[in-house]
């Protein structure tokens, strides 16, 4: 009840903030790129700014999300920074005066400071998505705290722990992941520039940037090589983004000293085997590939990022569009045999939704566009606990198990921070446009201004719930227009009106319909998209198989008993083994048949709420919480 009642008190955001979009991608931050895409492009982003949810199923996501990260106090988000530098003499209260986060935020873990650079980018992905002041004045008073930080540490260097670790990591010994913790905050700092207009944050990441480049550029090959074999998240994406924003040489040269000759160089020779590598280490490698394509006109790059994309969606995805197990890659060949309670880390879906929109503006590849959606329901939406807002690391498909949520003080895993960006940035792929025209992906209430072509567009849907959405034209372009709705995979023969009078449908599954006419003030769209059960069976085995409706994952409810929360605060990295005490005997076998569904399992009412004819009950899986769950069934064929 509590966060529902916070929703409401910063329910009446303000919606004029003239802020920039997240990251970067073809088409946004006007006026703040000096190299700017070099490739032809297919369809360029809207900036957030243009793009406003409205109330529904996934605004609600992001207003839960609203009211944690807005709830953190600077001061303890701060205070590892502080104590690294020995800057708290000057702070009122001193040290003991904060109350310090646990978790991987402890003083004692390797990462701290990784959920402070996540958060520069939440705060201004929320403020560009909302316009409420208070996300603009968290983002300000972060920057300016490390701002004084790095003052005090001098020579550039800006971090939660002390440069040792650096040190240790070029030196091939043991420490867990700097120059990660470094990427979340090279990455929120200039994203607090692009989309907040923070000038501060990028003298404070420029510095960053020329620490980095003095104490790495001019090591032996040996060190290089020594020091990439430790994660070191999206560096390489990050150095080339500081290079477009500057247009400074020295940045491109430090993103092509983070390429990691073991793992990108036999993707260049066509081999995607990728062994049991870690597997959120690999994708940020080829964001940064992608970057690279885009700026320079590598094709080399472009090849690599494509076929990365289609390997992972192809042969290494769970039908939620998830990924790996206990982090890893893992033989597909036996697939089946990995579906267990530790499936689908979460950034590891975060970073395959980055890599889409990437490919998407390179290519308006529909088959892009319906990955998006799919991993965008079934894992992003799904992993907050709507009673607390509280966020999963793993996407369990154990079945019988549950969802393990974290904690507000001893949680702050890497899946944490990824988190409070994933649900602050909904808007960002429901549209795009060329030059002429709009594409519609995603079907999310929203309100989208193109102030080039004079449209104001609004979206009004349940969907998935509903099977219909309509739009409206609020304000028109003077010429003609093009309006192009994705014709899903999953759909039967759409049904469009303009107007009230039928359009013809061309084309078929995995395409765009395309309206084009002169718009005028009031016009109305409606869209009919057939939806129906399926089934989609382990690639390995028909005897293991999901039930889908539409794009949306149906999970089958096996009751809460045993249901505890995980609230240790003791415990950081249980999640690995965390026992889901499953009982004995539960059912989770299906009698259905493979090619007709709907034979066995009806529809109950008008929402995504169905039963089998033994009496099993099923619900969307982004709706499945705090109870135990089936997601592959053991098909029993009927």
């Amino acid at each position: 009840m509590k966060i529902l009642q916070t929703i409401a008190l910063l329910g009446a955001f303000s919606l004029s903030a003239g802020v920039h979009a997240q990251s970067v991608y073809p088409g946004q931050h006007e006026g703040k790129l000096a190299i700017e895409t070099t490739v032809p492009v297919k369809a360029c982003s809207f900036d957030l700014k243009d793009v406003r949810l409205l109330p529904g199923r996934v605004h609600d996501n992001l207003m839960r999300d609203s009211v944690w990260m807005s709830s953190i106090q600077v001061g303890r988000l701060l205070h590892s920074f502080r104590n690294n530098a020995g800057v708290f003499a000057g702070l009122e209260g001193g040290y003991e005066s904060v109350k310090k986060l646990g978790g991987w935020e402890s003083l004692d873990c390797d990462l701290r400071g990784h959920t402070t650079g996540h958060l520069l980018s939440a705060y201004g992905l929320m403020y560009a998505a909302t316009g409420a002041e208070v996300f603009k004045l968290k983002g300000d008073s972060l920057v300016s705290g490390l701002r004084e930080v790095q003052d005090a540490l001098g020579g550039g260097y800006l971090s939660a722990y002390p440069e040792e670790l650096i040190n240790r990591n070029l030196r091939g010994k043991s420490v867990w992941a700097p120059w990660y913790t470094l990427h979340k905050l090279f990455a929120g700092l200039m994203d607090q520039y692009l989309y907040a207009d923070n000038k501060e944050a990028l003298e404070v990441v420029k510095k960053m940037g020329d620490w980095a480049y003095g104490k790495l550029i001019g090591q032996p090959e040996e060190t290089r090589r020594l020091m990439l074999r430790n994660e070191f998240g999206g560096m390489n994406e990050a150095f080339y983004n500081l290079y477009a924003i500057t247009g400074d040489g020295r940045y491109k040269e430090l993103a092509e000293y983070f390429y990691h000759n073991d793992v990108i160089d036999p993707l260049a020779e066509g081999n995607a085997d990728f062994g049991t590598k870690h597997t959120n280490t690999f994708i940020p490698k080829v964001i940064g590939e992608a970057r690279n394509h885009e700026i320079s006109g590598a094709a080399r790059s472009g090849d690599i990022s494509r076929l990365f994309w289609n390997e992972m969606t192809h042969h290494h995805s769970f039908v939620t569009g998830s990924s790996s197990q206990k982090e890893h890659f893992f033989d597909t060949a036996n697939f089946s045999k990995f579906i267990n309670g530790y499936t689908g880390e979460t950034c590891c879906t975060y970073n395959m939704l980055k890599l889409s929109r990437h490919l998407f503006c390179l290519e308006v590849s529909p088959e892009v566009a319906d990955y998006y959606e799919r991993a965008l329901y079934n894992h992003i939406l799904a992993q907050q606990d709507p009673e607390s807002g509280m966020v999963c690391y793993f996407l369990p498909l154990l079945s019988g198990a549950y969802k393990v949520y974290s904690t507000p003080e001893q949680s702050f895993w890497c899946c944490v921070g990824s988190g409070f960006e994933s649900h602050a940035k909904y808007a960002e792929a429901i549209y795009y446009h060329d030059a002429d025209d709009l594409y519609v992906n995603l079907f999310i209430p929203s309100r989208l201004s193109w102030a080039e072509k004079g449209l104001v567009l609004s979206q009004h849907t349940d969907f998935p719930e509903s099977d219909v959405t309509r739009f409206e034209i609020e304000e028109a372009p003077s010429a003609k227009m093009g309006i192009k709705l994705r014709y899903p995979s999953w759909s039967g023969k759409p049904q469009v009106k303009v107007n009230g009078k039928t359009v013809a449908v061309k084309g078929g599954p995995s395409s765009y319909i395309s309206i084009d006419r002169r718009w005028k003030k009031g016009d109305k769209i409606e869209v009919k998209y057939p939806m129906s059960l399926r089934v989609e069976t382990a690639p390995d085995t028909r005897s293991r198989g999901a039930l889908l409706y539409g794009p949306v994952v149906l999970a089958g409810d096996l009751g809460a008993e045993g249901v505890t929360p995980f609230s240790d605060p003791t415990v950081r990295n249980d999640y690995y083994t965390y026992d889901y005490k499953i009982p004995a005997g539960l059912d989770t076998g299906l009698a259905v048949d493979i090619d007709n569904p709907s034979a066995s399992v009806m529809k109950e009412g008008d929402g995504l709420r169905f039963a089998t004819a033994d009496g099993k009950k099923l619900r969307p899986l982004y709706d499945t919480h705090r109870t135990r769950y089936v997601v592959y069934w053991d098909i029993k064929a009927d």
